[in-house]
């Protein structure tokens, strides 16, 4: 009888690591000894080693050595206690990447006696990396919703002061201490509209306004810029490929962002080093997205930024492009540059990618779509100065002091200005028949009519009518995804009178 149960119970081992082997997940077993016994085919094939390896203590050969400790003492603390248990931890698979495991462990008896542990493992990457882009994408959403409403009342009220202070300056000509002071304020009033592009970039939210670029150009066009930016200590260098491609995407965005990496890596470098701004054409193939689940793989021009500073701990690296994240003294950074750069890539389809080794430098690689369109050829810059015009415009403006204070730059300007403080009593002197030659309207604005709505409406009754939507904050509203149309005119808030006075000279179709 004893031979007789025993064949049978060689029989239930056998059957169970058949059905073990064809299983979809990885299994393991551990005796009482808290050593590992037995791996199914699974288990096997992922790791790409023989059974003979993994007994005993070998499995521990492909756990990240990172994870190792806490994993172990998880499962010795259960182990001990006779409880289930519950871990992640990166196993390196075959290939030599490393993919996130989750594994559950239990006890087993067998005639009420303790023979040891099962656990089943299955592969969780894929899973955690899109669970992460979900959340990702749900703090961005909220925030850029947060940002937008407080980027929108916060332009008005630079609007506000900046369009007084600039009417302000018309009435205190000839006196030069109070003119000082007016340039002070006015000083701040760019400072402060910077920082709300800044988190509006951030946030996914600026309006862009994108152009077939070839950024080679573009690269050496800011070469003045970036010398005067970083000083005559820091040696740039920069690296175009031949044959390079095109890319869709906003020049003075690429700009900026370009500035913001310079300025980034001069303070790494501690004002002394080398910098190097390198372009060329790159493919990002399926293995590289395996990697990176926001990506789409394709072809793309790349921007590589490097410094010979100090690099970032590694323990830093992934909060480098999170909002007022600076390892900068209090007071000397907002914190906003990178997350912005990131921002901007992510608004303009792209991809962004940091490198850095503590006591080697860094590098910023940018990966912009390629377009296989020709380069939009730059219009020459005009001279600088405040355009005037004798006709008439409808401003469309909800908030009073706005309303007020644009009305007076205008009437500046020479235009003849007829107001209306929301879409539906614009209609109505639309409907009047007065002839009206720019319909001037903020965007965002309560109502039932929306801006794009009563553009379009006096369109129809004026045909001719020239349109100029203004806004602290656009939205989606006359954008797709951020992007401008070629026939949109925007100007954001706060603008200069000089800006506006080119703005509309150039939307009337007179000159810039």
């Amino acid at each position: 009888m004893a031979f007789e149960d025993r064949a049978a119970s060689d029989r239930g081992e056998q059957f169970f690591k058949e059905l073990a082997d064809n299983a979809p997940v990885m299994i393991w077993r551990s005796g009482p000894d808290k050593l590992c016994d037995w791996f199914n085919k699974p288990w096997l094939d992922f790791v790409g080693r023989t059974m003979e390896q993994e007994l005993g203590n070998g499995w521990a050969e492909n756990v990240h050595r990172d994870d190792f400790e806490r994993c172990l003492n998880i499962y010795v603390t259960s182990f001990d206690a006779r409880e289930p248990f519950s871990m992640t931890y990166r196993l390196r698979r075959s290939d030599g990447v490393y993919r996130e495991i989750l594994d559950n462990g239990a006890p087993f008896y067998r005639g009420g006696v303790f023979t040891g542990y099962f656990g089943s493992c299955i592969d969780v990457t894929d899973q955690q990396a899109a669970e992460a882009q979900l959340r990702q994408a749900q703090k961005m959403d909220a925030l850029g919703k947060l940002t937008g409403g407080i980027a929108h009342d916060f332009n008005n009220l630079l609007q506000v002061i900046g369009g007084n202070l600039e009417l302000l300056a018309v009435e205190i000509a000839g006196d030069n201490h109070l003119h000082r002071r007016l340039e002070t304020a006015l000083h701040a009033v760019s400072r402060g509209s910077k920082l709300a592009s800044q988190m509006l970039a951030f946030a996914r939210r600026q309006p862009l306004s994108p152009k077939v670029v070839n950024l080679g150009r573009l690269i050496r066009d800011a070469g003045d810029m970036l010398r005067r930016a970083l000083g005559e200590a820091i040696e740039i260098e920069t690296v175009i490929a031949g044959g390079l491609w095109n890319t869709f995407v906003d020049p003075v965005q690429v700009e900026t962002a370009l500035l913001n990496l310079a300025i980034n890596a001069r303070d790494a470098m501690a004002g002394s080093g080398k910098l190097t701004i390198e372009a060329g054409n790159a493919y990002l193939d399926e293995n590289y997205v395996v990697r990176h689940a926001e990506v789409t793989p394709g072809q793309y021009v790349m921007i590589a930024v490097s410094d010979t500073g100090g690099g970032i701990p590694r323990d830093i690296l992934d909060k480098v492009f999170d909002p007022f994240f600076t390892t900068k003294p209090e007071g000397e950074g907002t914190g906003l540059g990178l997350s912005m750069v990131h921002g901007f890539v992510k608004q303009s389809g792209g991809h962004i990618k940091i490198y850095s080794e503590v006591g080697e430098g860094s590098t910023v690689r940018i990966y912009l779509p390629r377009t296989r369109q020709s380069e939009d050829v730059p219009d020459e810059p005009g001279v600088s100065r405040i355009r005037r015009g004798t006709e008439t415009i409808l401003l469309v403006e909800d908030d009073d002091d706005v309303r007020l204070t644009t009305a007076e730059m205008l009437e500046q300007l020479g235009y003849s200005v007829l107001k209306a403080k929301n879409a539906d009593d614009a209609l109505i002197v639309l409907n009047t028949g007065i002839a009206i030659d720019l319909l001037f309207t903020d965007i965002v604005m309560p109502g039932i009519l929306r801006a794009p709505e009563l553009a379009r409406r006096a369109k129809q009754l004026l045909p001719a009518l020239a349109v100029l939507f203004t806004s602290g904050y656009a939205d989606n509203a006359i954008s797709h995804g951020g992007r401008l149309g070629d026939s949109i005119n925007l100007i954001s808030k706060p603008y200069t009178r000089e800006e506006l006075g080119r703005k509309i000279r150039i939307v009337l179709g007179t000159g810039g």
